[in-house]
């Protein structure tokens, strides 16, 4: 008897605790979820490839508990959209109970099909829930784009149209004695890893209002200048006749490595109204080759800004060279923005290989950051050493003598040039700028019309840098309106 008296008090407990816990669960029909977001939303992502996992809280907001008798897609199976619920990988699950003041996550993922053009495409589901008869919902959009693919691809002569962006896969190489043509208009996307090589010629031909762009894959805002994306563009050594002009390379490791030391030779380019900035390592890395640059800005990098080395023959004219990088999260940049050097040093063997700086001339030029030098000059008696800076603003170090230099002419030191805003990559500048109408006639007549296509000769005088100043005329202003 005792024993039976024993069980029942158990089983009646069991049964307590049981109805306790039923009465703890909320049946009223106004008991609603809160949702960290309305609308979970997904940045232009390729087709036919996984978009990143985006999330959504679900908050249980009551004291006792809620049981969400279904969460579905709208959409079902044939939705682009994929779901993890709670850990559970499924399009609609049941019965999911979320404790007091609780919460639970839900994962999202989508994959686009193909529509067969340029035409950016957009997909649109729900996240359905029902707790007590109550339906609430999450939205989901995403926008997709078609592309081409390249994988590992050698390419011979051919043209790249804007027709649909390019996405390169490990690497796209322009084989040697072949010439890729990129129309303007035309966008280059890089995959985590992937690099575009050059032994034989690149002719990129973007126009002011259709640049052509190269960078890395992720197109969530936060990537849109986080550096270290893809490998970047290299021009091999023997690579000849290359042109970027209103190009774009950007949110690389080295935007443009112009020449390479393991091989014979040089390598040579022309840069145009192209900008090379948010790089990890160097924005332009160039080794005993040949560029002439005009109306170019190279800006916010790691290391090396724009680092020539080993020599060669290099001509930068109404060029913006500046660094304010600040990314403290990678430690305060200790490299100066420009390098000029007729040797660079192995840093495994220590060996120092010196070639001949036959020119390496900058006229009209900006070159600043947020350090107290940002140019760095070392030549090896050894090899040629002769290097201008012409009508240029330098930021330079108090210790550095630049009087009676025929190397330094016409240098305006260490004043501000009044950038609209640097840490946003905006250098056009400001109406008080010191760099403003100082320039020399000669290289503004070489090259008249600035980055955005405004002339230099038709005010007190040419501007230093990439951009010009165009004051408007508050009397023609008024009479516009």
């Amino acid at each position: 008897m005792r024993g039976l008296f024993k069980i029942l008090i158990v089983m009646s407990l069991v049964y307590l605790f049981a109805s306790c816990e039923k009465e703890n669960i909320n049946s009223s029909n106004d008991a609603l979820l809160r949702f960290s977001t309305d609308t979970v939303a997904f940045d232009t992502i390729f087709t036919s490839i996984g978009s990143p996992t985006h999330n959504v809280r679900v908050v249980n907001p009551t004291n006792s508990t809620l049981i969400i008798s279904s969460i579905k897609l709208a959409g079902g199976n044939k939705s682009g959209f994929r779901l993890n619920v709670n850990g559970e990988v499924a399009n609609d699950v049941y019965d999911v109970e979320i404790p007091p003041n609780d919460s639970i996550f839900i994962f999202v993922e989508v994959t686009l099909g193909e529509n067969g053009g340029n035409i950016p495409m957009v997909a649109e589901d729900s996240i359905v829930f029902s707790v007590n008869g109550v339906v609430q919902d999450v939205n989901l959009i995403a926008w997709g784009q078609d592309f081409k693919r390249i994988n590992s691809k050698v390419i011979g002569t051919t043209t790249w149209t804007n027709e649909k962006p390019y996405l390169v896969y490990n690497y796209a190489y322009v084989d040697s004695g072949a010439v890729l043509t990129i129309e303007p208009g035309t966008i280059i996307y890089f995959h985590d890893g992937a690099g575009f090589y050059v032994k034989g010629t690149l002719d990129v031909q973007g126009t002011e209002s259709e640049p052509v762009v190269f960078q890395g894959d992720r197109l969530e805002s936060m990537y849109s200048d986080l550096p270290d994306q893809w490998n970047g563009i290299i021009l091999f050594s023997g690579s000849h006749n290359n042109r970027f002009e209103h190009a774009v390379i950007k949110n690389a490791n080295i935007g443009l490595q112009v020449g390479t030391i393991e091989h014979e030779g040089f390598a040579s380019v022309e840069l145009a109204d192209t900008r090379i900035e948010n790089m990890s390592w160097a924005g332009i890395w160039a080794m005993k080759s040949k560029i002439l640059a005009s109306n170019c800005v190279v800006s916010n990098v790691r290391y090396y800004n724009t680092a020539l080395l080993l020599g060669g023959d290099y001509q930068f004219y109404h060029s913006t060279f500046a660094n304010y990088y600040n990314a403290l999260s990678t430690g305060i940049r200790n490299t100066e923005t420009l390098i000029v050097s007729n040797y660079l040093v192995d840093s495994k063997t220590d060996m120092r290989y010196v070639g001949d700086m036959t020119e390496a001339t900058f006229g009209n030029c900006i070159v600043t950051g947020n350090r107290s030098n940002e140019v760095l000059v070392r030549m090896d008696k050894k090899g040629e050493s002769n290097y201008l800076f012409d009508n240029c603003m330098l930021q330079l170090s108090d210790t550095i003598n630049i009087d009676d230099n025929p190397h330094y002419l016409g240098i305006l030191r260490n004043v501000d040039p009044r950038f609209i805003d640097p840490y946003k990559g905006n250098f056009q500048l400001d109406t008080l700028s010191a760099v403003k109408d100082v320039g020399k006639l000669s290289y503004a007549k070489m090259f008249p019309n600035d980055f955005l296509g405004e002339s230099r000769l038709d005010d007190a005088g040419p501007d230093l840098g990439a951009f010009e100043r165009i004051e408007k005329d508050p009397e023609k202003t008024a009479e516009s309106k």
